[in-house]
């Protein structure tokens, strides 16, 4: 195993690429889509926890950097990642071997093992925004303090160079000074552009560029209490938003089990529950900008997760009964109006084709 490891480590680039083929091949599998096969949902998910577990190698590559902020006594990530890699899998054999009705049994049970596991997380992280699901650990930076713990760390520590990791917040300090402001603002509109969907181990990658910055200090991670005595009202709305976030998936698949996917009830409770969570924490957010001394200060990548959280909203056109009723009548309305273009025709065709397949299975749209 040592020697595995030793060698995904150096040739990381090959082992992301050559992942990175492996998955998107098993999209052209054959059957892909089928209710009676079993196989190639099995080689995806071969193919995902394989991908799943070389990423966790490249992660935990050991380095000498040194004050790292953030250590998990529990890979909390990669359990994560497994679970939602299986997910699918057990989707399609429930189907197969216990029918359409019961299969919601194991969907829930996997959603409920997942939520459990966000949560602790959750807690153990000392109650902080969950990245990606909590595919990628909340890593507190130097260059995600406020700008004015900044100011005061550039004068308290003038003349001492801290190396590149800290140059863009150099930039971001001297205000007074053009080039600095065109660089921060270079720096700001780079990261904001890359918020939207980036694969899977770009996200890793990134995330192991980042843990090579210098933290801002050492976090304690407080307990409910703490944080509830510390922020008030404030923290409390925090916890609730974050925790509803976590929770929708499973109410949703409850609530399916319970009505079907043909009633409404589940799509609007689900989504009713997505805004009120986005909205407490888009909520804080705003108000922390009005504020010299906000109660909450968001990183550049809690940020831009409440963005990637507002973009999964755009899965509700893709579930029922939304789906049946409106977005497949147009997706079918523009397959037979591109169908008599040469090759265009044949794209639309099988493009539409894998929506309408990969719509049939629950995890690919449950955006959890």
């Amino acid at each position: 195993m040592e020697a595995y490891k030793r060698w995904v480590r150096r040739n990381k680039d090959y082992v992301h690429s050559l992942d990175s083929l492996a998955n998107g091949m098993t999209w052209l599998l054959p059957e892909r889509f089928s209710d009676s096969e079993i196989g190639p949902e099995a080689v995806s998910s071969l193919f995902g926890i394989i991908s799943s577990i070389n990423d966790h190698i490249i992660e935990t590559t050991p380095t000498q950097t040194t004050g790292h902020s953030e250590t998990l006594s529990f890979p909390y990530p990669l359990c994560i990642t497994l679970l939602k890699d299986l997910e699918t899998l057990i989707e399609v054999a429930a189907q197969q071997f216990y029918g359409d009705d019961k299969k919601w049994n194991f969907i829930a049970a996997t959603e409920a093992i997942k939520a459990l596991v966000r949560l602790a997380m959750f807690r153990n992280t000392g109650y902080k925004m969950l990245l990606h699901g909590g595919e990628t650990v909340n890593v507190k930076r130097a260059s995600d303090a406020p700008h004015s713990q900044q100011r005061q760390g550039s004068l308290a520590n003038s003349g001492q160079y801290h190396g590149p990791g800290n140059l863009r917040n150099y930039y971001g300090q001297t205000q007074w000074n053009l080039e600095g402001r065109a660089l921060s603002a270079l720096s700001r509109f780079g990261e904001n552009a890359r918020m939207l969907s980036e694969p899977t181990w770009v996200r890793r990658v990134q995330h192991q560029q980042a843990i090579m910055e210098p933290p801002t200090m050492m976090d304690e991670k407080p307990s409910l209490s703490t944080l509830l005595s510390e922020k008030g009202v404030p923290g409390g709305l925090f916890v609730m938003g974050e925790v509803m976030f976590i929770i929708r998936p499973l109410i949703y698949v409850l609530l399916i089990r319970k009505y079907g996917t043909r009633s409404w009830f589940p799509w609007f409770t689900s989504l009713a529950v997505d805004l009120i969570g986005n909205g407490i924490l888009s909520y804080l957010a705003i108000s922390r900008s009005s504020r010299k001394d906000p109660f909450f200060h968001l990183s550049n990548h809690e940020s831009s997760e409440l963005k990637r959280r507002k973009v999964l909203w755009a899965l509700y056109l893709m579930r029922d009964p939304f789906f049946t009723k409106y977005t497949r009548v147009r997706l079918e309305g523009t397959q037979k109006m591109l169908e008599p273009v040469p090759i265009v025709g044949l794209f639309a065709e099988k493009l539409i084709e894998l929506i309408i397949g990969a719509q049939t299975r629950y995890t690919y749209m449950s955006g959890s």
